[in-house]
């Protein structure tokens, strides 16, 4: 009859492998959740290499400056992307009608005007969701993009942006034009000095925008892009 021999040490060996086995299984179980969670597009441009930009304005306020951009685009049959807040929508639900009707995309700027990136997923989630059910309301067609205020996000709002089947959107091209040191020609040389294919070029309803548009299209029309919106450059 054979007497089994307790040996510590494989016993031990034994431990250890268990160890790294379940160690290691659990780290690629959470790399794989982190990976799905996180598989969505942030567009800081967008993913076609075509001689085209799309023009974002977000808007949470300007009111006084959105009759002229809007002639200004109609004049020149262009249409972009306005990202409106839920605020604001609320408050000017027949601006943001004729924004629509002028063929516009209305993108989700969330519900209030804050930083993002300092919100819990629960509460990215309420803001988006609140701006959403507000501009489809008015609409009648429902957003798809979201674009945080100020670019301010964290991974709650990526989380909340893509169990909402919402894409982020950036930009490549910064006008600044809310800053007061900002006018018709620093508008301009900011775009020039960085246009590329496919850029998400910012700008917002003021004074100096309206000014500078008509030259924007200009310079934009003089080297060959079209101008569009969100979705005319994401496939």
């Amino acid at each position: 009859m054979k007497i089994f021999v307790f040996n510590k040490k494989i016993f031990n060996i034994c431990i250890i492998i268990i160890l790294i086995i379940t160690l290691t299984l659990i780290y690629i179980n959470f790399y794989n959740k982190a990976e799905e969670t996180f598989k969505m597009d942030i567009y800081y441009k967008g993913n076609i290499d075509d001689k085209i930009v799309a023009l974002t304005c977000n808007v949470d306020w300007g009111n006084e400056y959105i009759p002229a951009i809007l002639e200004i685009f109609k004049n020149e049959n262009i249409n972009i992307t306005f990202f409106v807040t839920g605020v604001w929508a609320e408050k000017n639900p027949e601006l943001l009608k004729k924004i629509y009707e002028n063929g516009h995309e209305i993108g989700n700027h969330g519900y209030k005007h804050i930083d993002y990136d300092k919100l819990s997923y629960e509460a990215n989630k309420e803001e988006i969701i609140k701006a959403h059910n507000t501009i489809t309301q008015i609409v009648k067609e429902e957003p798809k993009y979201f674009a945080p205020p100020s670019g301010a996000y964290n991974d709650n709002t990526i989380r909340a942006a893509k169990d909402l089947n919402y894409d982020i959107i950036m930009w490549s091209i910064d006008t600044i034009d809310w800053r007061e040191d900002s006018n018709k020609q620093k508008i301009i040389d900011r775009i020039n000095d960085k246009l590329h294919n496919s850029a998400i070029i910012l700008m917002h309803p003021t004074e100096e925008t309206v000014k500078a548009l008509p030259d924007i299209i200009k310079l934009l029309y003089s080297n060959g892009y079209k101008i569009g919106r969100i979705k005319d450059i994401i496939k």
